[in-house]
């Protein structure tokens, strides 16, 4: 055992070209996390053919850096431009741009790359002390159980739409409906495709996001400019940078919801098929459900930024406990590494730790390794990020548009999506002038797919027995707390509007 934890962090620690590899996938994982429809997974597809001829340690140790980088990367464009680089940030915007409106962005840049580095230490000593555990817990969980799961996720749009509940619910069942167009689970059948074949595999998450957030914004600024109403995005930048621009003071404050968001992010992360994609937007929900001021929240506070961005980056090695315990990939990005893991003739399973132990304590190291990387490099381009908002906006616009076709396109390799992209950005765009939430429809799409197919798998599983949903504990637990939650947000918003009256 010692020989092992020793072979596999000398592999990592004591290996400079193994080192300067992991720079490079921190570097390029943060350029392709801050660019909108650019993503973790992209760039980890793009260096997959690097690492056949590098050593088992040092391509796994490439892609957990790019894996990484790219997770943080994303709350770059999302404090700055209010544009999430990657569905992982997308919480970050409800109170990274308002900071970043007040003068602030350095401080809500420098909050995001510290919880950031935080989020994936916690997540790291779950998958080092009680990955086993855990893994066991989560191997219980069938289609009833995801579903029920789902149902409780779904009920975070009450809390989303607080200020709107009915404008809320319409935009979630907007989201529900886009994730049924294509073809149907289980059985195949075409839905909304009206005879383009295009449509059958419905929509991709990277398409919806970045047109209801980036293409809707640069739309947005378009009008604005054409209207005579254009924002100066230069005083946003008129701010000295010290350290990472906040006190230790509003450090210690965060602490208790840094541990929460990292249980909801490591926790989230076992399940597969959750992801990031989801963490990070209920530990937003839920740190603003348990603050004593949730008033606060979207007008410019760090603790919206903290449970956002430590949730998404805690995931991470909740991610990597199914895959080495069990085999299973957490979501899309780990599915890579598990077949980077098997091109390189180890086998994910209870026996890994005896089979492969130097490898298992090399991407623990490697995992630490770019957390630290991915922090200074951060770190010390801070003050270079702030600079984008000095960009005019007539050159920045486009640009950012062009990188999103780029996206688009490099997806899928489709046109289609190209055209998806736009559709889906004058959607956003005509939501923000009739003032409708996105995070609702942004929560439906990721979990309507997700619902659906475990619901029909679970009804095929008992016989159509709907009652089966009740007599599974899990499930039972999960739906009994998705009641009690639309209760009591209901209560909250009953309450908060009588307090107005």
């Amino acid at each position: 055992m010692t020989s092992m934890i020793l072979e596999g962090f000398s592999s990592i620690l004591l290996n400079p070209t193994c080192l300067l590899w992991m720079t490079l996938g921190t570097v390029v994982g943060i350029i392709f996390g801050s660019i909108p429809g650019l993503t973790a997974t992209m760039a980890m597809a793009m260096f997959i053919p690097v690492t056949y001829a590098l050593s088992a340690e040092e391509g796994i140790a490439l892609l957990l850096a790019l894996y990484i980088g790219g997770t943080s990367g994303g709350l770059i464009s999302a404090i700055l431009l209010n544009i999430p680089g990657t569905p992982a940030s997308i919480a970050t915007c409800m109170d990274g741009r308002p900071m970043a409106e007040k003068g602030q962005a350095g401080k809500a840049l420098g909050v995001g790359i510290v919880f950031s580095f935080i989020g994936t230490i916690v997540g790291l000593a779950a998958l080092v002390l009680i990955s086993p555990t855990l893994s066991s817990i989560a191997i219980k969980f069938g289609p009833h159980e995801y579903f029920a799961i789902t149902v409780f996720s779904l009920t975070l749009i009450i809390t989303l739409s607080s200020e709107n509940l009915v404008k809320g619910l319409i935009t979630g069942l907007l989201g529900l409906m886009f994730a049924t167009v294509g073809l149907a689970p289980i059985d195949s059948t075409a839905r909304y495709t009206f005879g383009n074949v295009s449509l059958n595999s419905g929509f991709n998450i990277l398409i919806v996001l970045v047109g209801i957030y980036a293409v809707s914004e640069i739309i947005g600024t378009a009008e604005s400019v054409h209207s005579g109403n254009r924002k100066d995005l230069s005083v946003v930048t008129d701010f000295k940078v010290k350290g990472f621009g906040f006190t230790m003071k509003e450090f210690v404050s965060q602490i208790w919801g840094a541990i929460r968001a990292s249980a909801i992010g490591i926790a989230l992360g076992i399940l597969p098929g959750i992801g990031n994609g989801t963490s990070n937007m209920l530990a937003y929900t839920v740190a603003k459900n348990q603050s004593k001021h949730p008033e606060k929240f979207g007008t410019g506070c760090i603790d919206g930024i903290v449970a956002s961005e430590t949730a998404n980056n805690a995931t991470i090695p909740g991610t990597i406990i199914p895959l080495l315990t069990l085999g299973i990939p957490g979501d899309s990005t780990a599915a890579l590494l598990l077949g980077a893991l098997v091109m390189k003739g180890i086998t994910p399973g209870p026996l890994i730790f005896q089979q492969n132990g130097k490898v298992v304590y090399a991407i623990y190291a490697a995992i630490g390794v770019s957390a630290l990387l991915m922090l200074l490099v951060e770190f010390f381009g801070l003050k270079w990020f702030v600079k984008i908002l000095k960009v005019p906006t007539h050159i920045l616009m486009p640009l950012v548009f062009a990188l999103c076709i780029v996206g688009a396109f490099g997806t899928n390799n489709r046109v289609f999506d190209c055209g998806a992209l736009i559709f889906f950005g004058f959607i956003g765009y005509l939501l923000k002038k009739g003032d409708y939430p996105l995070s609702p429809l942004i929560l439906g799409f990721v979990l309507g797919e997700i619902m659906e197919l475990n619901f029909r798998r679970a009804i095929s599983y008992s016989n159509g027995n709907y009652l089966e949903f009740f007599t599974h504990p899990i499930s039972c637990v999960f739906l009994i707390l998705a009641f009690f939650s639309i209760v009591m947000n209901l209560r909250s918003i009953y309450k908060k509007k009588k307090q107005a009256a």
